[in-house]
């Protein structure tokens, strides 16, 4: 068996509002790598759903199913107090998935805000940040259209529920630029159309990358 690596674990961090792209570009970092390097995606909402329906192989306590149970059904973030939690669901993850040598996290979903990426530090390097930019109109006509065939039996993607995720997106997640900004990390910024593939972001980032 393939012996996880010590912490922390070098990664690449997407960042961009629901609907942007994340999942499908996640996916298809995974399935070339970048610059060489296997890269693993790790998808936190999908990871989530599954410590839901699982919660014994993650071993989470009754009290920490009941937290990630609540946080699917409101969207709502989890808070620096809630991380030893989250650790065990990305723990399990990097067991599962065979993370060794130098492979790159690929991180989707989390960190959400500073809380949590001041609390993952011990865990996860954030080595770049990706920016997946794209309007309101943009996100909602991505959506209707599932350009990114991510979202099959989403039943979250209400005109209000979208909305009300944009706005703790605004509030709470894209300040995390701007943090990263600050440490010196490159941060790459694709902006983001309605048709726009997961094949054609990755050659914006590839290219992004290569340029430094």
């Amino acid at each position: 068996m393939t012996r996880t690596p010590p912490r922390p674990w070098p990664s690449l961090l997407l960042v961009g509002p629901t609907g942007s792209g994340k999942t499908p570009l996640g996916d298809e970092i995974e399935r070339r790598g970048l610059l060489g390097r296997r890269c693993l995606h790790f998808d936190f909402g999908a990871n989530l759903r599954a410590a839901a329906e699982r919660a014994g192989d993650y071993g989470l306590t009754p009290r920490e199913l009941e937290t990630v149970r609540a946080s699917l059904s409101s969207g709502a973030l989890f808070e620096a107090g809630d991380m030893p939690m989250i650790i065990k669901i990305l723990d399990r993850f990097a067991e599962t998935h065979g993370l060794a040598g130098n492979a790159l996290l690929v991180l989707n979903g989390l960190p959400r805000h500073r809380g949590q990426a001041e609390a993952l530090a011990p865990v996860v390097t954030v080595e770049r940040a990706v920016s997946l930019e794209a309007e309101v109109a943009v996100i909602r006509e991505r959506i209707l259209l599932d350009t990114g065939r991510d979202r099959a039996g989403r039943g979250d993607d209400s005109i209000e529920a979208v909305l009300r995720r944009l706005a703790v997106f605004k509030e709470r997640t894209e300040p995390l630029l701007g943090f990263y900004r600050g440490q010196g990390l490159p941060v790459h910024s694709i902006a983001v159309t309605a048709g726009m593939t997961a094949a054609a972001m990755y050659a914006t980032l590839e290219r992004l990358v290569v340029e430094g």
